[in-house]
C-alpha cells in the first residue's frame, strides 16, 4: 500500500514539474521572441529587398549582411557619440546615485534623530507622484542654467542624481539586517561613523550595492522621454533611445529599419552582459532588503 502511494506521489511530481517547465519554456519563448525577431533584422541586408521596404513579412533573413553594423560604425552615422553620451550618462548616474542612496540608508538605518520617521514618510509620499508631473518645471529650470541641447549630457546627469536619495527603500532594509552590534563595538573601539561606513558596513553589502549601481544604470541607458526633452532639435546631444526613434520616424525604413535593428542589439549588449555577469548578487541584494522595511 504504501509503495503504490509513493509512486502515485512521483507520479504526481513528475506530471506536475511537466506541466510547469512547458508553460515556463511557452512563457520564454513568447518573451525571446521580439529579440530573436531583432537580431536576425539587424543581420538582414536590405539593397537586394528594397522593393519590398524596410520592414518584411518573414523573419529569416534571405541575404544575410553586415552592412547595418558597418553603418552606425561609419562617418555617416553619429550612432558612436550617442552611444558614448548614453555611456557617460549611465556610468555616472550609476555612481552617483549608488553613493547617495547608501549614505542616505545608512544614515536612516543606524541614526536616530528628530523628524526621522516623518522625513521617511515624507519622501515614501513624494515617490508615489510620477517624475512627468515635474518633467516641463525641470525643463525650463535646465534651460535656465544651460543645461539642455548642447548641455544636455549634464544636465540629465544632474537631474537623475539630485533627487536619488529618495529611493532608500531597499537599501536600508538591507542595512537593517546587518547586526548593530557591529557598529557599537567598533564605536567603542573608537571608530567614527565615516570609517564604520566605508571600513566595515560597505564591504559587507556587496549585493545592494551591485543592485542600486545596476538600477542606477538602467534607467538613463533606456530613458526616452525627458532626454528627447533635454536634448530637443540638438543631434549631437542625443542619447540611443532618442537617437534610433528619430531613424524610424524619418519614414526611410529601406535604410534605416534594419540600422534601427542593429543599434538596438548594440545598445542590448551591455546590461545584458551586467546582469548575466552580476546576477547572483543582483537577486541577493533585492532579497535581502526585502526582509525589514
Amino acid at each position: 500500500m504504501m509503495k503504490e502511494e509513493k509512486k502515485l506521489h512521483k507520479q504526481h511530481k513528475k506530471l506536475s514539474n511537466a506541466i510547469a517547465y512547458t508553460i515556463l519554456v511557452l512563457i520564454s519563448i513568447v518573451w525571446l521572441f521580439p529579440f530573436v525577431c531583432l537580431v536576425l533584422q539587424s543581420f538582414r541586408s536590405y539593397k537586394p529587398e528594397v522593393e519590398f521596404g524596410g520592414m518584411v513579412a518573414y523573419l529569416l533573413p534571405k541575404h544575410f549582411s553586415l552592412d547595418s553594423y558597418k553603418f552606425l560604425f561609419s562617418g555617416e552615422s553619429n550612432f558612436l557619440r550617442w552611444y558614448m553620451n548614453t555611456l557617460i550618462i549611465a556610468v555616472f548616474v550609476s555612481l552617483g546615485q549608488t553613493i547617495f542612496v547608501l549614505c542616505v540608508s545608512y544614515a536612516l538605518s543606524r541614526m536616530r534623530f528628530k523628524l526621522r520617521r516623518a522625513l521617511m514618510n515624507l519622501w515614501l509620499v513624494l515617490g508615489m507622484f510620477p517624475g512627468f508631473l515635474t518633467m516641463i518645471c525641470l525643463y525650463f529650470l535646465l534651460k535656465q542654467l544651460g543645461l539642455t541641447q548642447a548641455g544636455a549630457v549634464p544636465g540629465l546627469i544632474l537631474i537623475s542624481v539630485a533627487s536619488s536619495g529618495m529611493g532608500y527603500y531597499v537599501c536600508k532594509g538591507y542595512f537593517d539586517t546587518i547586526p548593530k552590534s557591529l557598529d557599537e563595538a567598533a564605536r567603542i573601539d573608537g571608530a567614527s561613523r565615516a570609517k564604520i561606513f566605508v571600513g566595515m558596513i560597505v564591504p559587507l553589502s556587496k549585493p545592494i550595492i551591485i543592485y542600486t549601481a545596476l538600477v542606477a544604470f538602467m534607467a538613463p541607458w533606456c530613458d526616452y522621454v525627458f532626454a528627447s526633452y533635454v536634448a530637443f532639435g540638438y543631434e549631437k546631444g542625443y542619447n540611443v533611445a532618442v537617437a534610433l526613434q528619430r531613424w524610424v520616424n524619418t519614414n526611410d525604413y529601406q535604410g534605416y529599419f534594419t540600422r534601427f535593428c542593429a543599434g538596438g542589439v548594440l545598445v542590448a549588449v551591455p546590461v545584458t552582459a551586467l546582469f548575466m555577469a552580476l546576477q547572483k548578487y543582483y537577486v541577493e541584494g533585492v532579497t535581502g532588503g526585502a526582509v525589514k522595511g
